[in-house]
């Protein structure tokens, strides 16, 4: 039997660890300890007398190469240029401080105002992390700014005798911008400005910026809305070389052109839009062609037979990625010349057209279909109104046609949602303005059958144009992919639906579903329990929250909420880029094309996808901005509401009526003393025992309405506080009028 060896593996020849590169992962690990020597040597395996006399080796050289420093007798620590660095962009808070986002690093990096050396929100910075916060968070300092964010900043403009300064409306922008009087004479005091950040020189209070455009005076209508606008970078004009280029277009319709397209101008055709629509892009035909068979055609405004690739409009139209809707203006992605006119499908007018055509029975089915330009002549034009008088009075206009489309819409629907299909049906605030703007009532788009029979036509021509670009079939009659730009819509991450089901179990309902079809299965069901009640509103709220974003993109991974395996927008190029590379990736691929360049059009996607986003910023804080402004002439009078958030500071009130919201600061509630149970999500009083949660209904009185914040502040009223009550002096009116 052989002898055991009893020496330590280490005199045995086995690699030994490398103690200098664990003991600077452990500086680096917690670059805000301080290590004594008899911990270095312990954690890197030589507790011993040789082991700590090795570790102090390590530490002198560590100390003459600059690694590390003595800070205090017997201590050591990173120095500053061997702390962890950092590059990402900072996001600012209203006090100053930032959080930097690292690209692929879990969580924030926390700055201290004293530490951001002068950066600002969206600044592409170098950070070091110096240490972690008790929470576990890292925190460090701002030690270069790389590339400065060039983001315009709107404001009021404070002219003084020998200086302008800009009080930013942004919560992000903690100091006022200096502005050169000198350079800029003319800038009057109270007038709206947006400037640029151009330099931050240290030790300097205030940023220096130079004035990109003087939008009105503070308070005006135009000069608040294109000051929303400015804010977000988007543009509330055309250059003069844009609508130059416009007003050339050849908008004559030649016979040479129609004969090369399908003749639809003898099929009864119309559009059905908003009464205050100025462009219709989208029409509907419908004729019998045999027993129980009706041939349906989705006939969309032929943009890109006027706008080329490639050309000043097309770049132009890029650069937009879509149209703007604030509350009280369009800004299109396209000029007046092809949005409402050229690509315009007016009544009575012959017009160009891509369509996608059904040939459908009575259960929906699809027979036959075909792509392709078409010319129409529209017949009448409906608004949702007339449209949905003829389908609960089976009588006006084109009756047979409207009702035969509403019946094939119904079944499409219904299919729809026996599908998956989630139905997010909510209601939509809107104004209505006075001749400068100023808003003097609210109302509510309501969707409707006639609003759903447009919806559902879209829908399938956006369905089957993916699913015929998506793939081609090949000559032993397999399928080949092909590239395509699809809107997509992920399935909800289990984590957000924890939180939901969390949320919604305060009002007393239960979410059993946890993925796949059963959670949309699940959301109808809870839709439906809540209609009509007052948590109604914040439940649709945080399920749409839930929800993953849908996105443009050329990797499809289909449309949850829709419950369909391929979708695109096809139907309204006049307003949507991605419409438009749809509407010429169809016709390249009619025409027998190759597959399209996946990277170009992934490029494409991910622009129109943020310009999106930024829109729909841009159309929420005009809606934020009226909802102040008609508070505004309700300082003082009451309303009734219900809790709609909670927060350690505060209780958010949404009005019954109007679906406006407000916030209640507890220090201002008075009678009691009123602290936030996190745990329990309620709101107590610590001396009446009062609870308050998500859902109840309260009583507020309007206190404040600060219009270049955009916030309002109402004050909660216990039992006992309020006086009888008083009604808005405008009232609210529900109009049924809806855009698809």
């Amino acid at each position: 039997m052989k002898k055991q060896d009893k020496r330590p593996r280490s005199a045995r020849g086995a690699k030994q660890p490398d103690r200098a590169a664990i003991i600077v992962a452990l500086f680096r690990e917690f670059p805000n300890n301080k290590f004594s020597l008899k911990h270095l040597a312990s954690a890197s395996g030589g507790a011993t007398k040789e082991g700590r006399r090795e570790t102090l080796a390590i530490l002198d050289r560590l100390f003459e190469e600059g690694v590390v420093e003595e800070c205090a007798r017997g201590k050591y620590r990173l120095t500053q240029r061997h702390l962890p660095h950092y590059e990402g962009r900072a996001d600012m808070t209203s006090g100053g401080a930032i959080y930097v986002r690292v690209e692929g690093l879990e969580g924030d990096i926390f700055v201290n105002q004293r530490a951001t050396h002068n950066a600002l929100d969206g600044d592409h910075v170098e950070v070091v992390v110096s240490h972690r916060g008790r929470n576990g968070q890292s925190e460090g300092e701002v030690t270069r700014i790389i590339e400065r964010n060039h983001k315009p900043y709107v404001g009021v403009a404070e002219v003084g005798q020998h200086q302008i300064f800009v009080k930013a409306d942004s919560r992000r922008m903690p100091v006022d911008i200096y502005l050169s009087k000198r350079r800029w004479p003319d800038v009057r005091d109270g007038e709206k400005v947006a400037v640029r950040i151009i330099d931050w020189l240290p030790g300097s209070k205030s940023p220096e910026g130079e004035l990109i455009e003087v939008l009105g005076m503070a308070g005006q209508n135009d000069a608040e809305m294109h000051a929303i606008l400015a804010e977000y970078g988007l543009p509330n004009r055309f250059a003069p070389a844009i609508e130059q280029a416009a007003a050339a277009i050849d908008g004559r319709i030649t016979q040479k052109e129609i004969a090369r397209r399908r003749d639809f101008r003898q099929t009864v055709t119309f559009t059905v839009d908003p009464a205050d629509a100025k462009d219709f892009d989208d029409a509907l035909s419908v004729r019998r062609v045999g027993d129980q068979l009706w041939e349906v055609g989705v006939h969309i405004a032929d943009v890109t037979h006027y706008v080329q690739p490639h050309t000043t409009l097309d770049d132009e139209a890029v650069e937009r990625g879509t149209s703007v809707y604030l509350v009280d203006r369009t800004v299109p992605m396209l000029p007046e010349r092809l949005s409402n006119e050229l690509c315009s499908l007016r009544p009575h007018e012959t017009s160009l057209c891509f369509s996608a055509v059904f040939t459908l029975n009575e259960k929906t089915e699809i027979v036959d279909e075909w792509f392709g330009r078409t010319v129409i002549h529209s017949d009448r034009r409906f608004t949702y109104a007339e449209a949905q008088q003829v389908i609960e009075t089976g009588c006006g206009d084109y009756a047979e046609e409207v009702l035969t489309l509403h019946r094939l819409a119904q079944e499409l629907r219904r299919q729809r949602f026996r599908n998956g299909a989630i139905s997010f049906d909510r209601e939509e605030v809107k104004f209505r303005l006075d001749e400068s703007g100023h808003p003097i009532g609210v109302y509510f788009k309501e969707q409707q059958d006639s609003n759903r029979m447009i919806e559902e036509f879209m829908l399938l021509a956006n369905r089957r144009v993916a699913e015929f670009c998506g793939h081609r079939t090949t000559d032993k009659g397999r399928k080949a992919p092909r590239t395509m730009v699809y809107r997509v819509h992920d399935t909800p991450s289990e984590e957000k639906l924890d939180r939901f089901r969390q949320f919604i179990l305060r009002f007393g309902h239960v979410f059993k579903a946890s993925k796949g079809r059963a959670v949309a299965k699940e959301l109808n069901k809870l839709f439906a329990t809540v209609k009509g009640h007052t948590e109604e509103n914040a439940v649709t709220t945080m399920a749409v929250r839930s929800m993953a974003k849908a996105f443009y993109t050329t990797d499809n991974i289909g449309h949850y909420g829709l419950a369909f395996s391929s979708y695109t927008h096809f139907t309204s190029p006049i307003r949507r880029y991605p419409d438009m590379m749809v509407h010429r990736l169809l016709a390249h691929y009619l025409e027998g094309g190759k597959s399209a360049d996946k990277e170009a059009l992934e490029a494409l996607c991910k622009r129109a996808s943020e310009r999106e986003a930024i829109a729909a910023e841009a159309e929420r804080t005009s809606i934020k901005y009226k909802m102040v402004e008609f508070m505004k002439d309700h300082i003082g009078e009451e309303f009734d509401g219900h809790i709609s958030g909670l927060t350690e500071w505060g209780v958010y009130v949404e009005l019954d009526d109007t679906h406006i919201e407000g916030m209640s600061f507890l220090r201002d509630i008075e009678g009691d003393f009123f602290q936030f149970d996190e745990q329990r999500y309620e709101i107590v009083g610590h001396a009446t025992g009062r609870h308050m949660t998500l859902g109840d209904p309260v009583r507020i009185k309007v206190k404040r309405a600060d219009l270049q914040k955009r916030q309002l502040d109402f004050e909660l009223l216990l039992p006992g506080q309020h006086g009888p009550a008083r009604r808005s002096r405008t009232p609210v009116v529900k109009r049924r009028t809806s855009k698809h």
